[in-house]
């Protein structure tokens, strides 16, 4: 089981983030998934596909060219750990603020609950504040 979630939390990031395809998202993350670290409009944490499509579209349009890669993954029981290192170009005003053009590069850690096949539950550290003092803000 292990191998096969850390294979969903490799793909996951390939394919949504890296590759852009937000299909996988319906697949890859339950309906009522709790994704803490990300944050919705309304500052709560975003909730289920439809709201993580909404995350990634805003996202993936201010920084068009994004790569994750994924360092270290570590897989027990329904657990997965994923080391990342994120670069980028901010070239989209999808953030709410005019693109800048500027290259973010800066790291994070996700750890993911693996239930039916699906990511049910994600808790993200990544270094947004790193990201936020490489555009200027």
């Amino acid at each position: 089981m292990s191998e096969a979630n850390k294979a969903l939390v490799q793909r996951w990031f390939e394919e949504v983030w890296n590759q852009g395809n937000g299909e996988v998202i319906d697949e890859l993350l339950a309906q009522d998934a709790v994704i803490h670290g990300l944050i919705d409009g309304a500052g709560n944490p975003v909730t289920g596909a439809s709201g993580f499509h909404d995350f990634h579209q805003q996202f993936r349009g201010a920084f068009a060219d994004i790569n994750v890669a994924v360092e270290d993954v570590i897989a027990e029981g329904d657990r997965v750990v994923a080391r990342c290192h994120v670069q980028g170009h901010h070239t989209g005003d999808h953030l709410g603020i005019a693109a800048t053009n500027a290259p973010v590069d800066f790291g994070g850690i996700a750890i993911v609950r693996i239930a039916n096949g699906q990511i049910a539950e994600a808790w993200n550290q990544f270094d947004f504040l790193e990201m936020n003092k490489q555009l200027g803000l």
